[in-house]
């Protein structure tokens, strides 16, 4: 099999390398050339550029990294030309795919979204390009599944691939210890893995710790960085005498550590459910932003819990105002009142039994080596 994979972001970087493993572990001699991350190079693929570092978030930076952005999709279309693999795999990161899969199509190739886009949240008017354009829709979400498939996109359900990771994480058991050594009850602040969540979200959610602290004198919060300037951005705005501690790659030790958690809305929310843990979740934009978002977002929900769930069991703040009391609220009722707490827990962990089922990768793989073999044979005949 020749596969060319493209990877946007860091998590794009982590479900690629994953189905690269599953992919090699069926198929030894599979061929893969990627746009990705590091992750995706270690798991073998021949990395034609290092998109998954290269996320650009907000339309004027998209706007000036157009040219680049141009550079390279022709890199994608000369390899896909002149290489002709079996099947293209792209994984989220809507803005450039969707263009990308436009050129691709006068070359006949069998291309795939793998871990789609949110269009049935905000931009829904996409799905015709989804529909034109891609073979096929391989869905992490049951409720994604259906929303694609009314809509014409032929799908096939595998799961999140999420929980493929999550099932194989090994916490550190030195700095799980060291922690738990340590009095008071721990909060969990996440303020995201991108540096603009980082900015917009991290000084309401350390003014919500600062509030909980106040009240449980305690409780003690560690943050969540996703890389060393990130970690400095939040230790430039740390309030005094706030017992806080910043983390570079602990995030999974942290929320384990965690009795309730503050977190920015993302993916991050499906390992919250899977370490059933209470959560607020929270997305602080501009006052400009946020009427838009009010205009064009569709989903009922924006954490995937609650979507799952189709109510809010995460208490969630979309907001360009300031919500650090009612943030502190929620966390303060989950630490003072215990049976409020486990009857959250206990709602994760039902969730959970249904929705967290690992081995979406290897599925994913089956699938697309299967459709390969089947081309194979259509043009062979």
């Amino acid at each position: 099999m020749k596969l060319f994979l493209s990877a946007g972001e860091p998590s794009g970087d982590l479900h690629g390398s994953n189905l690269i493993h599953s992919i090699r572990a069926a198929q030894p001699d599979a061929q893969i050339t990627a746009f990705g991350g590091e992750r995706i190079r270690a798991a073998g693929a021949q990395l034609l550029y290092p998109l998954a570092n290269f996320a650009v978030m907000g339309i004027k930076n998209v706007v000036r990294e157009l040219p680049t952005f141009f550079h390279i999709g022709d890199l994608g279309i000369r390899h896909i030309r002149t290489q002709k693999p079996d099947a293209v795999v792209m994984i989220d990161y809507p803005g450039f795919h969707l263009a990308l899969a436009k050129r691709i199509r006068d070359f006949g190739v069998p291309t795939y979204f793998f871990v789609p886009p949110q269009i049935w949240a905000w931009r829904q008017g996409r799905v015709r390009t989804v529909r034109k354009y891609f073979t096929g829709v391989l869905t992490a979400l049951p409720f994604e599944d259906d929303w694609y498939r009314a809509r014409g996109v032929n799908t096939h359900y595998i799961g999140h691939p999420y929980f493929d990771e999550l099932a194989q994480q090994q916490l550190d058991p030195g700095f799980m210890a060291q922690e738990r050594a340590k009095p008071g009850v721990r909060v969990a602040i996440l303020p995201g893995s991108r540096n603009s969540e980082v900015a917009g979200n991290a000084a309401m959610m350390l003014a919500a710790a600062q509030k909980v602290h106040a009240a449980r004198p305690d409780a003690r919060f560690l943050v969540a960085a996703f890389n060393s300037r990130q970690a400095d951005a939040v230790r430039a705005i740390l309030p005094p005498g706030l017992p806080v501690e910043v983390c570079v790659g602990r995030t999974p030790e942290i929320i384990e550590l965690a009795e309730a958690c503050i977190a920015v809305s993302g993916s991050v929310s499906l390992e919250l459910m899977y370490r059933a843990k209470p959560t607020v979740v929270v997305y602080r934009v501009g006052p400009v932003a946020s009427w838009v978002l009010y205009q064009i977002i569709k989903a009922r929900y924006m954490s995937l819990v609650n979507l799952l769930l189709n109510e809010e069991l995460f208490p969630e703040f979309a907001t360009s105002r300031d919500k650090s009391s009612e943030i502190a609220g929620h966390v303060l009722g989950w630490l003072n009142d215990p049976s409020r707490r486990a009857a959250v827990v206990d709602r994760l962990v039902e969730l959970r039994s249904r929705a967290a089922v690992p081995g979406a990768c290897d599925r994913a793989a089956a699938f697309l080596l299967g459709a390969s073999k089947e081309a194979q044979v259509r043009r062979a005949a």
